[in-house]
């Protein structure tokens, strides 16, 4: 069973920086996208940042210039760096992944739990 576990979430005062990160483990034959989204309270969940395996990388425009997500691949981890951090990027961050489990398995699109990223004002 694959699991996605999501870590560096917190509280932050504007302008400040975090980083986050998203280990996936389990039974994972081949990695290809990963991401991360987010849900402000009230509202949907959103795209923040997707990096293909051959580390093609694509950001929502709210964020462009300001977070860089990478992966490394021999860990099947992938990081977000947040810098510049304003309130509205307050919400929880979801870890997403799209893997075949085994050699006979189909793409599957999997799922965190969460972490929840604050910034003050």
């Amino acid at each position: 069973q694959v699991q996605l576990v999501e870590s560096g979430g917190g509280l932050v005062q504007a302008g400040g920086s975090l980083r986050l990160s998203c280990a996936a483990s389990g039974s994972i034959f081949r990695l290809n996208v990963m991401g991360w989204y987010r849900q402000a309270p009230g509202k949907q969940r959103e795209l923040v940042a997707t990096i293909i395996s051959d580390e093609t990388t694509n950001y929502a425009d709210s964020v462009k210039g300001r977070f860089t997500i990478s992966r490394d691949n021999a860990k099947n981890t992938v990081y977000l760096h947040m810098n510049s951090l304003k309130p509205e990027d307050t919400a929880v961050y979801y870890c997403n992944a799209l893997l075949r489990e085994t050699f006979y398995s189909g793409w599957e699109n999997h799922w965190g739990k969460g972490t929840l990223v604050t910034v003050s004002a």
